[in-house]
């Protein structure tokens, strides 16, 4: 096999215009029109509404590369298209080869008979995909996301980058994947799928090898070669192979893989071999993780479970929704998606969620994924519309639903798959039957009930699947059943709900719960001017993209906190209210461990700078929710749940160890004095939670101000080490009567990182670390603050932004808590 990369410098233009501009493929137009200079940065201001005219053009991509003569010589040349967005021409030398309609399909063609020895030319057109989905849109309506581009479910197109309620409409187009030619004779591995059978101290993989042939006289050999992490290697081989062959190979005293803070992540690196003689036709390189993963769902005393199992064990899945990392496919990079990945392995995650509304990420993502050990649930490409399931379309889905559970099957991270994001949810609930018809609801099922599983099925037997998310039975009964399969839950923000809602909620797994908040006041200036920052401005709204959703922050700030004194802290309070919102509901799934085995939050990322339910923002920049995750996704949870008076201190382990240690708790008033103390010994089983110890204060808290006045800080303790820690008030933030806390910052430097360390005169609560130009990864942050208790908080150097001296940290450092956010 030969591959020759056609990735690298091509030239584009908009098909009316005359002047070619420089590219980079993989790429985007969007991208290159602003390397251009021909096109305004669509994030700032509000140019994304006559940006999103330019989408209603077509564009166009040329390059040449030489051929030499030995590729030539190859049985066949195949041009290799690994993204296409979307609706695309391909010529090679002035003859069409391709035409496309689905980004997220690898499209191949042999193009040996067109090909010279020397300079070739390649030429793709790109056509305007909002113009075909507003005509077809007319043609017939499916409905889809109310706050995107109308007519997106006739396209397979990304639905998100036509807009969402935290998106803009801006679909960008290009050549956003590889482009190659490669060459074979005789023969190539078409397909690779891995079966573990595991035993005591032994996995048996079936290696299952599909093949094409174009000459079948020639005698062929299979050969695997297994990678062990501690330097062995184990192989295999096979003769006398048709167009399907099977190898095995028995992996003794096994590393197993484990999710984050379960265990450790060994990969095992397989190679395949096609040979014919002592000449290796082709061969595909895959790392595996050796384990057992699937969801376990059975009848219990509350319904029916819904759990991950890792190597036998049931374990509470932690993390968040994953959108698309950039509107502007260009803008993509392996250094952003790894510095994503880290914040989640950072903040305790094990789990993420791909969301059906995107891409199915690039496969560094799920690398990423392997090797820091996050359970992927997978999403397939549908969201929040209706789809005309006819017989094009339905092809049309085959052949993607092939090409990418074939690409990210052997992933030791992947842990589910399931067939779209809400649509079943949206025909039991939103009233589409009546509204769209019979036809479409019947379409859906067929589609989604019929035709998808068994696909899916007979690609990935190995891995778990979910026709919908949410859906308890399917065949849209009751979807979003508390007690039977996964639970979206929006009465918290859409409903307006208080975020103590949360607590009344038992699901078996809850993948989808939120509330909104603004960015920091760094990335609003990267899309605004100083005369935008207000939240009603036009500009500001213009990056709001729930229609109501500014209302509701404000709403949610008025319920908990005090009015903001201004527009920065302002920004910063909507971050505490969805943080609280975010550890009200964790704490209480995780206090109910066994019941609810799952809390995976909307959402982990932004597409561009706006408001939305992201815990990283745009830049990934961590909000207070992101910080408040590290805590309440930690393995050993300290957790309080006050009612009046009264409060249980609970301790969930979610290790697979037993956990020994103390549970200390002290009832302070504002000044941090000792009202009253105790402490319990705790012996926790591992992945277990339990209630500690039951306190009741009715006969101190006497009155108003002793309540507004008083809270309880406790931590666990182990080994002489704060596991976790916390506190809980009896009023609602806004009546607690703060005082001036005169926080005290003292900076020390290390070799390799710096040392904060926090004194307080008063209780301080949500305190926040900042840097005034810098960006810093902080060790804890947006946390209370006791007087009777110095924080210590430390920032590597190799996690800044820019290099600092102590002088220039020291200078940039901000601290701000809650008292300082209001008059």
């Amino acid at each position: 096999m030969r591959s020759v990369t056609l990735n690298g410098n091509w030239t584009m233009k908009r098909t009316d215009e005359a002047e070619w501009n420089n590219a980079i493929v993989p790429g985007s137009v969007f991208h290159d029109l602003m390397t251009a200079g021909k096109m305004e940065d669509p994030y700032y201001r509000d140019n994304e509404y006559d940006i999103l005219e330019l989408t209603k053009f077509d564009y166009e991509y040329r390059r040449s590369f030489l051929v030499d003569g030995d590729l030539l010589l190859m049985d066949h040349v195949l041009l290799r298209c690994e993204g296409l967005d979307t609706l695309c021409e391909v010529y090679v030398n002035g003859q069409a080869v391709l035409n496309t309609d689905n980004m997220h399909r690898t499209y191949e063609v042999d193009v040996k008979g067109l090909l010279a020895a020397g300079s070739n030319d390649i030429h793709v057109v790109i056509r305007s995909a909002t113009n075909f989905v507003l005509a077809k849109d007319k043609e017939l309506f499916l409905t889809s996301c109310a706050d995107a581009v109308p007519g997106i479910s006739h396209l397979r197109k990304a639905h998100s980058m036509f807009g969402w309620d935290w998106g803009p409409q801006l679909p960008d187009m290009g050549i956003w994947r590889d482009i190659s030619l490669i060459g074979f004779n005789i023969g190539r591995i078409d397909d690779v799928y891995i079966t573990q059978q595991h035993s005591a101290n032994n996995v048996q993989l079936n290696i299952a090898v599909e093949l094409q042939r174009w000459a079948s006289e020639e005698p062929l050999v299979l050969h695997a070669v297994i990678e062990t992490p501690d330097g062995r290697t184990l192989e295999a081989s096979a003769d006398q192979i048709g167009d399907t062959a099977s190898l095995e190979i028995n992996v003794q005293d096994p590393e197993l893989w484990w999710p984050n803070n379960l265990g450790s992540q060994p990969l095992y690196g397989l190679r395949v071999e096609l040979r014919c003689g002592d000449r290796i036709l082709d061969e595909r390189s895959l790392s595996i993780g050796l384990r057992t993963l699937h969801v376990v769902r059975q009848p219990d005393q509350w319904g029916e479970s819904f759990a991950f199992e890792i190597n036998g064990h049931q374990i509470f899945a932690m993390g968040a929704n994953f959108i698309p990392e950039d509107n502007i496919f260009g803008r993509r990079s392996n250094e952003r998606t790894e510095q994503l990945i880290q914040s989640c392995v950072e903040a305790n995650y094990n789990c993420i969620r791909v969301w059906g509304g995107g891409y199915y990420a690039d496969d560094y993502f799920y690398e990423l994924c392997d090797r820091h050990g996050l359970i992927v649930w997978q999403d397939h490409l549908y969201a929040c519309g209706a789809y005309d399931f006819n017989d094009e379309f339905k092809e049309n889905i085959r052949l993607e639903t092939i090409d990418n559970m074939k690409r990210l099957r052997h992933h030791a991270s992947l842990g589910l798959w399931s067939g779209n994001n809400e649509l079943e949810y949206a025909w039991a609930y939103w009233g589409w039957t009546e509204r769209y018809g019979e036809k479409q609801r019947d379409d859906y099922l067929k589609q989604f009930e019929e035709f998808l599983p068994v696909l899916s099925q007979s690609l990935d037997p190995n891995t778990s699947y979910l026709v919908s998310s949410p859906s308890s039975k399917g065949g849209i009964e009751d979807p979003n059943n508390e007690d039977i399969g996964d639970m979206h839950y929006w009465d918290v923000w859409h409903g307006r709900k208080p975020i103590t809602e949360y607590r009344t909620l038992h699901p078996r797994f809850m993948s989808e719960f939120g509330l909104q908040s603004f960015p920091s006041i760094k990335t609003v200036e990267t899309f605004t001017l100083p005369e935008d920052r207000n939240i009603f401005s036009r500009v500001m709204e213009a990056h709001q993209k729930n229609g109501t959703g500014n209302e509701k922050i404000m709403y949610y700030i008025s319920e908990y906190f005090k009015y903001p004194r201004n527009f920065e802290k302002l920004l910063y309070v909507s971050q505490l209210i969805q943080a609280e919102g975010m550890r009200v509901g964790v704490e209480h799934w995780r206090r109910n461990r066994g019941r609810c085995m799952g809390a995976v939050y909307w959402q982990l990322n932004d597409i561009w700078p706006g408001a939305s339910w992201s815990s990283l923002d745009y830049f990934g920049r961590w909000k207070a929710t992101h910080h408040a995750a590290k805590r309440f996704f930690a393995p050993v949870l300290a957790s309080a749940l006050e009612e009046g008076t009264a409060v249980s201190l609970h301790v969930t382990n979610e290790t697979l160890q037993e956990v020994k240690g103390q549970l200390r708790w002290r009832l302070l008033d504002r000044q941090s004095e000792i009202m009253q103390l105790g402490e319990t010994e705790v012996t926790l089983a591992s992945l277990s939670s339990e209630e500690v110890v039951s306190l009741d204060f009715s006969e101190i808290l006497t009155t108003k101000q002793l309540l507004s006045q008083s809270y309880l800080a406790f931590e666990f303790v182990a080994g002489g080490e704060i596991i976790s820690e916390g506190t809980a008030l009896f009023v609602k933030p806004k009546h607690f009567e703060l005082l001036n806390p005169e926080i005290r910052a003292e900076v020390a430097e290390e070799e390799d990182r710096f040392i904060v360390t926090l004194d307080s005169q008063a209780f301080a609560p949500f305190v926040l670390l900042e840097l005034s130009h810098a960006d810093a990864r902080w060790s804890n942050n947006v946390f209370a603050l006791s007087a009777d208790r110095p924080a210590v908080v430390t920032v590597q150097k190799d996690g800044l932004s820019e290099p600092l001296s102590l002088s220039a940290f020291r200078e940039q450092l901000v601290v701000t808590s809650l008292y300082d956010t209001f008059e």
